[in-house]
């Protein structure tokens, strides 16, 4: 499985309808994940690095990642004639541009420029090459007369040899790079079905909501990148594997959903409405293990839970059929291909960021965040429900074990080389369902066959 990926790997693809069977090789295969890294993580896809919050001040930065590509999100200083225009945030490849010096080590800070240590080549906030040691050579005075030594060539041209820049899009106060210039515009790589669930939690009355910046957890899981965009496209299992989700409400079977996905399939949202009473038996609990009836809180802030009025939007899916109609989530999961969870559970707010790190491995970043005119109260309310997420969470460590579980499974029946085995994703059907209406409740793995879909005619050859 270590040899270089021919032309019709995929033809490998089991023979089945869709996208309903996803061979294990996707997940251990070494050349597949290369592949993937250039086609999708290089190519012409936008990536999550940041959010604006993080950078609030001119010089601010904070080291990112595209794929395993290093980059420096850094707010730029902007001219007077440009403000207004231009959102002053910069990504540069953290690599300098003469011997390839991963020059940047602080994770995040506020720098007048950059200086690679090794030689001192000094780039602009924008990338630009600013200058470099003995550019012209060294004056000295020999016996025959003052002389030049050294130096580089006549024609070498300062602005031929900055850092590596990444197009830059953000959008309320989310922050997007690609290496790509065949990339569309962000809005349109997101799409109309994706972009209101995205202004709902981004966009206020008067424009963009301020963020405010709450903090962090990271975390590495040992396994497949695509493992954690499948788990939040798979509303199948919240209520199976989540103690937390099944017994206190936050997410069942039998709650008002939705699965929403972007017309290529590859992104996607998760909508549900919280049953208003929690710890109660019902049709869907019935020999689900993780469902605890007698379980208690100990400390009821945990789900102190107060409706927010950005909460209620028009529903896009009604508003042709039903004008004024409207849709009240509490928990809406935004997955943005390839890198990006945006999370509403209740309260909580949160971006997850997957860094890939290897076929078997990636980094799961979580950056917690409120609204800049949040009460006190709201901020600790927040916070207080951000317990229930990240790594030690008491919901989310369930899925970075199961994770794990998957990727040791994969592996073992690709031990032989053969590349035998298969996933089975045929809950609601085997069809991928775009250019359908949404589906309206969640026992269904629609999500998950439309992203390999999608994944399959973007690693095509």
């Amino acid at each position: 499985m270590n040899a270089p990926l021919s032309a019709d790997f995929l033809q490998r693809w089991p023979e089945v309808a869709g996208s309903s069977r996803v061979p294990f090789w996707a997940y251990t295969d070494p050349a597949v994940y290369q592949r993937e890294l250039d086609r999708i993580f290089y190519g012409a896809h936008w990536s999550y690095v940041g959010l604006e919050a993080e950078i609030p001040k001119p010089g601010d930065f904070k080291l990112s990642w595209v794929g395993e590509r290093q980059v420096i999100v850094v707010r730029d200083r902007v001219l007077p004639k440009d403000r207004g225009t231009d959102h002053g945030i910069r990504v540069v490849e953290n690599r300098c541009a003469h011997r390839g010096v991963r020059f940047c080590q602080e994770p995040h800070g506020n720098a007048r420029n950059f200086v690679c240590p090794y030689h001192q080549w000094t780039y602009k906030l924008n990338g630009d090459l600013a200058g470099l040691p003995f550019k012209d050579g060294v004056r000295v005075v020999t016996e025959a007369g003052d002389c030049t030594q050294g130096g580089m060539p006549p024609d070498f041209d300062l602005k031929a040899h900055g850092l590596q820049r990444l197009r830059v899009e953000v959008l309320g106060g989310l922050v997007f790079a690609t290496f790509s210039a065949e990339a569309p515009p962000l809005k349109d790589y997101l799409g109309p079905q994706i972009m209101p669930w995205l202004d709902r939690i981004f966009q206020g009355p008067e424009g963009p909501r301020p963020l405010t910046l709450l903090g962090y957890n990271r975390q590495r899981i040992p396994g497949n990148w695509k493992l954690m965009m499948e788990n939040i496209k798979d509303p199948y299992h919240p209520g199976l594997l989540h103690t937390w989700f099944v017994t206190f409400g936050l997410w069942r079977a039998d709650q008002k959903s939705r699965m929403v996905m972007d017309e290529h399939g590859r992104h996607a949202v998760m909508i549900s409405r919280r049953n208003d009473s929690a710890v109660v038996p019902s049709a869907v609990t019935e020999g689900v293990t993780s469902f605890k009836a007698n379980m208690t809180l100990n400390d009821a802030r945990l789900l102190d839970v107060v409706p927010e009025p950005w909460w209620t939007i028009p529903d896009p899916s009604a508003a042709e059929s039903s004008p004024g109609a409207t849709i009240t989530p509490t928990v809406t999961m935004i997955t943005l291909f390839p890198s990006l969870i945006i999370q509403q559970q209740v309260n909580s707010l949160s971006t997850r960021h997957i860094v890939p790190r290897g076929e078997g491995s990636f980094d799961f970043v979580w950056t917690h965040f409120g609204f800049a005119d949040d009460t006190p109260e709201m901020t600790r309310r927040r916070l207080r429900q951000a317990n229930l997420f990240g790594p030690a969470g008491f919901v989310s460590a369930d899925d970075g074990e199961v994770i794990e579980f998957s990727q040791d499974g994969f592996a073992q029946w690709n031990s032989d080389g053969q590349g035998r085995g298969q996933t089975l994703c045929e809950l609601g059907g085997v069809a991928d369902g775009i250019g359908e209406p949404p589906t309206e409740h969640m026992v269904t793995e629609t999500l998950i066959r439309a992203m390999y879909g999608y994944w399959k005619k973007a690693m095509q050859p």
